[in-house]
């Protein structure tokens, strides 16, 4: 949630900012704002809005030689987005970005008002900037001011802060929000919230760990409690753009093929699966899984529920993250617990990833992110290889989350002798086969556009599956609601007739998955069930449905995971092509963020 940047530099200041902050307004879009630092005096500019309006607002500014800038993006937590409210703010001498929460800054600025200090904001983030000036004229040191401010802070945060009492210099502090620090050889210094605009300026970056806290300035680099530790940034310009695509929605979606691919490599071979993540004895003593994740990855867990069970013979309990946190849930020491996150920042994925280490549990994070708070917090990860996602509807992430478990179902199979040979050799032929499906599922995309005009009004949408299909409904009508602003609801088929069906009308649309590989009749039961009460039909299927309105034909498979990947990329496309007719952009979605680092 939210994107900073920061600068250290003799070239053009603005430019820096702005450029690597179109690098995160995926992250949050509500304002923008920069504050540039040269020859002791500071620079600052907000809009509300997209970061083109900041650009307007700029155009006129500039800066010749050594200085140093700060930037943010926000997503609102405290406060409406207004010009007020974003950031940076200022004090006096002072200004500061931040992302994430101060939980206790209402007796932060409780007490700064008892001290005469008068604010403009509504934000949390605004009694950083004032706490650090009041502690500096406290002390001598402003570094130890800065030091004694972050100390009083309760809660998640990435915080940089330029002062005029200390030209070209910025302070920096990171607790539960990353943020990371890269140089070049020019001396160049940079800080961003993840490593995309830093590719292409940096030659190699720091990844903050929490507790992380110090200053830059041309000629230093100190952080506290221990020596920041720099490695290459690899990584190409061109992966965090559109190429050609008309958002990167659309784009990440094509790429799914690819970066499928490079999921599977090392890892899926012709008669086993390999994981060099896991050592020999991780899986000792595991007789259960917990998964826990929010949204799209819930859903990504909901599927491989069926997957263990059945493949591993396994018992699976699947937690919505955010409940898992408050639900006071019993722990055993034979529970595996599996978090599952895009970004590896996921607030409430991360807070029960440590109850989980806290009450002993061995943990694997299945993650897109390497260096994220997750991943350096669980036992060991899986990294699912999707590259950087800047859509915020997720996609290849949710394709390679899937795909992981896939994978993992049959590493716990094996392990545990669930499946003789011959049969996960089989699992793995099909498995082999799912990139090409990702591929040749994209022939559908001129029919869900031509399809799309139909599907814009009406009083809902109902999609409908079962057994791996039901997730994969919920995650269709996730996508719909995200990027349309159309409601949508996903259902198991089976549970129409306990009280859903009761809206069934030719304003409601059913979006009807249904697979041959997998209780093709029970399922077309429950659609007939609908299509008797009028209900709009469009059915995804490899068969001709007799009572479908509409139809996207898939093509036939053996195997009813490459069903699912199929039918995810329809259900991707249709609710793209809708969401670009309604004149949505469907890459920023309102109300939304790509990394929800917030509670």
């Amino acid at each position: 949630m939210c994107g900073i940047v920061g600068y250290i530099g003799k070239r053009e200041i603005k430019s820096r900012l702005i450029e690597g902050l179109r690098e995160l307004e995926y992250r949050g879009y509500d304002s923008a704002g920069i504050a540039v630092m040269q020859n002791g005096r500071i620079d600052s500019f907000k809009a509300v809005g997209k970061l083109s309006n900041l650009e307007e607002k700029t155009k006129s500014f500039s800066t010749d030689g050594l200085g140093a800038g700060i930037g943010h993006t926000r997503w609102a937590t405290h406060g409406k987005p207004t010009e007020l409210n974003a950031h940076p703010h200022m004090g006096e001498y002072s200004y500061v970005v931040h992302n994430g929460i101060i939980e206790n800054y209402r007796e932060i600025k409780q007490m700064l008002q008892e001290e005469g200090v008068a604010f403009l904001s509504q934000t949390d983030t605004e009694v950083i900037v004032h706490l650090f000036e009041l502690e500096a004229q406290r002390r001598s040191d402003l570094f130890d001011a800065f030091k004694a401010t972050i100390e009083q802070l309760d809660g998640a945060y990435a915080v940089l802060l330029v002062t005029q009492k200390a030209p070209d210099t910025i302070f920096f502090a990171r607790k539960g929000s990353p943020m990371i620090i890269g140089r070049n050889d020019e001396g160049e210094l940079f800080f961003a919230s993840s490593d995309a605009p830093l590719i292409g300026e940096a030659k190699e970056v720091a990844y903050m760990e929490d507790g992380t806290i110090g200053y830059v300035t041309p000629d230093t680099i100190h952080a506290e409690p221990e020596n920041l530790v720099f490695v290459p940034l690899s990584g190409d310009k061109a992966t965090a753009q559109k190429g050609g695509y008309r958002f990167f929605m659309e784009k990440e979606i094509y790429e799914q093929y690819d970066v499928m691919s490079d999921t599977m490599m090392g890892r899926v071979l012709d008669s086993d699966i390999f994981f060099e993540e896991i050592g020999d004895s991780f899986l000792d003593g595991i007789t259960r899984i917990k998964l826990c994740a929010c949204g799209t990855s819930y859903h990504a867990a909901l599927a491989s529920g069926y997957l263990f069970e059945r493949l591993s013979k396994i018992p699976v309990n699947v937690e919505i993250a955010s409940e898992f946190r408050y639900k006071e849930p019993l722990l055993g020491s034979d529970t595996l617990f599996i978090v599952i996150s895009q970004s590896g920042e996921t607030a409430d994925t991360l807070e029960a990833l440590r109850m989980a280490k806290e009450a002993g549990l061995k943990t694997l994070a299945i993650c897109n992110v390497d260096n994220s708070s997750i991943v350096r917090l669980a036992d060991t990860t899986i990294l699912t290889r999707a590259g950087i996602e800047k859509g915020v509807a997720s996609t290849k992430a949710f394709a390679t989350q899937v795909m992981v478990l896939w994978m993992l179902s049959l590493y716990f199979a094996k392990r545990r002798g669930s499946m003789d040979t011959e049969a996960i050799k089989e699992e793995l032929r099909f498995m082999h086969y799912v990139p090409k499906v990702l591929q040749k599922s994209l022939e559908v995309h001129e029919k869900c556009k031509r399809l799309s005009k139909r599907y814009l009004h009406g009083h809902g949408f109902f999609f409908i599956g079962r057994d791996i299909f039901f997730p994969l409904a919920l995650e269709g009508a996730l996508k719909l609601k995200e990027i349309s602003y159309l409601h949508a609801e996903g259902y198991p088929a089976g549970e129409m007739k306990h009280g859903p069906i009761a809206l069934a009308d030719a304003e409601l649309f059913t979006i009807a998955l249904m697979p041959k590989t997998l209780l093709y009749d029970k399922t077309k039961s429950n659609v007939e069930e609908l299509s008797a009460r009028d209900s709009t039909i469009l059915s995804i299927s490899p068969e001709m449905f007799d009572l479908a309105d509409d139809f996207i034909l898939t093509h036939p498979h053996n195997h009813p995971m490459l069903e699912f990947f199929e039918m995810m990329v329809v259900e991707q496309l249709l609710a793209m092509e809708i969401a670009i007719r309604l004149g949505n952009d469907v890459d920023m979605p309102r109300n939304l963020a790509k990394s929800v680092t917030v509670e």
